[in-house]
């Protein structure tokens, strides 16, 4: 069989299996196993085996159950909650205050866990009622809980980033460090649209005139609520870029940390650690059997020739590099509405990375714009998975049109800031070339 042919039955066939709505992991490890018995010998069937060894004996992917973990504790710890009065506290005199208070807790969470589902649940929950108590437009509300939820795939300590650095067999602390300034960018053109909004449309963000009755020293007191995480961020972030130490073991820190503010508020119980313990377990334990099947369907992919037929098909192309790049995100794009981010990373970036030093880019800058791809790909109508996190918070009077409305202006965002870091790749490099210097 021609290794064209191979190609297309072995995209074709995954994405039909896709389709049927089977888990990911287990679609990947049965055509694995079906393709190397039928396209390959039954005696490569070892490559599966070696495959399941070199994936759990990683030491980087250790970090990946640490940081789940650490989310799982903050979750419980009653940190958001009181994150979310503070910025009620300091923002809700600005027209639009508390759409653009979500907005800095979404990116405080994502500096603390790395994990989308929790910071677009815990805003659904604590954000969305109180904004449409205060009379915001449904939409406006909606999309900046989903588009500011899904800072977490691009900010460290980002478990999306983790694995794309051991797939692309990169510095996973600069990769980390990569993603601080585009994400802070995507952050701030959400505050800046948002601020648009409330001077262009006024009746979308209306004011709260009780909120002016707050005295300076109750909100004083309410930044209190800052110091843990700020302590989180400096724990993890710093020691990362300053070399102090590895991401893994800033990980485990961080576990160290989150349960402080459990501690403080004596929320801090057998039970509630056993609870975050099985769901950082099921949450891992989801990864590594997405991670096995990934990995031994590229193996086979690249064995079978699929990913030199791919790269002499790029070569034979006379199209401008960006141009075949354009082509890439456009695709992840698609594929973020209908898979989970490990999946895409694990299937794509092997089959990209070539194609990505062919083309003369930069991996850490590539893996950036990937991440925000993917960020593109979790709110685009309709099959996005930030539009299914947010659908158990709604209340019976909105339907999920109000969340495909909602999000259009965000996806346009985040389509902005892919430009912007695209056109000056110093934005995603300066940092990690500072930490290499040290």
């Amino acid at each position: 069989m021609s290794p064209n042919t191979i190609l297309l039955l072995m995209f074709g066939s995954l994405t039909l299996f896709m389709l049927t709505g089977l888990p990911i992991a287990f679609v990947l490890g049965g055509l694995s196993l079906l393709f190397i018995v039928t396209l390959w010998e039954p005696s490569a069937v070892i490559v599966l085996v070696l495959q399941i060894f070199d994936t759990m004996k990683s030491e980087s992917l250790l970090a990946i159950p640490l940081f789940i973990l650490m989310a799982c504790i903050l979750q419980r710890s009653g940190v958001i909650e009181a994150l979310y009065k503070a910025m009620e506290m300091w923002f809700g005199r600005l027209r639009g205050g508390l759409a653009i208070g979500t907005v800095i807790i979404c990116v405080v969470m994502a500096a603390m866990t790395g994990v989308v589902g929790a910071a677009v649940t815990a805003m659904g929950i604590l954000a969305l009622p109180e904004m449409l108590r205060r009379g915001y437009k449904p939409q406006l509300a909606l999309g900046t809980i989903c588009a500011s939820g899904t800072l977490g795939i691009l900010i460290p300590p980002s478990v999306l980033t983790i694995v794309y650095a051991v797939t692309a067999q990169i510095s996973i602390g600069q990769m980390l460090i990569a993603g601080i300034i585009p994400g802070l960018l995507l952050a701030s053109l959400y505050i800046a649209y948002l601020l648009v909004v409330g001077w262009l449309k006024p009746e979308w963000v209306p004011l709260d005139r009780s909120l002016a009755q707050v005295p300076l020293g109750t909100k004083l007191r309410a930044l209190r609520s800052l110091v843990i995480p700020a302590m989180l961020i400096v724990m993890i972030l710093g020691s990362i870029f300053f070399g102090i130490a590895t991401p893994t073991e800033s990980a485990a820190v961080g576990v160290a940390g989150a349960m402080i503010p459990s501690l403080l508020g004596r929320r801090l119980r057998l039970g509630m650690l056993r609870e975050a313990g099985i769901d950082a377990l099921k949450a891992t334990s989801m990864i590594l059997w997405i991670t096995l099947g990934a990995k031994a369907y590229v193996a086979i992919f690249t064995g079978l020739g699929g990913a030199d037929t791919l790269l002499e098909f790029i070569k034979g192309m006379e199209v401008n590099r960006w141009w075949v790049l354009g082509a890439m995100m456009l695709l992840l794009v698609f594929l973020g509405t209908v898979l989970d981010e490990l999946g895409i990373i694990l299937l794509t970036v092997p089959v990209f990375l070539p194609i990505v030093r062919l083309l003369g880019f930069d991996e850490l800058w590539f893996g950036v714009l990937f991440a925000i791809t993917i960020q593109m790909g979790y709110i685009s109508p309709p099959f996005g998975y930030t539009l299914f996190y947010i659908k158990g918070t709604l209340p019976r009077h909105i339907g999920m049109g109000a969340v495909y409305q909602g999000v259009i202006p965000f996806f346009i965002l985040q389509l902005v800031g892919l430009l912007i870091c695209a056109a000056f790749p110093d934005l995603v490099t300066f940092l990690p070339k500072l930490m290499a210097s040290r």
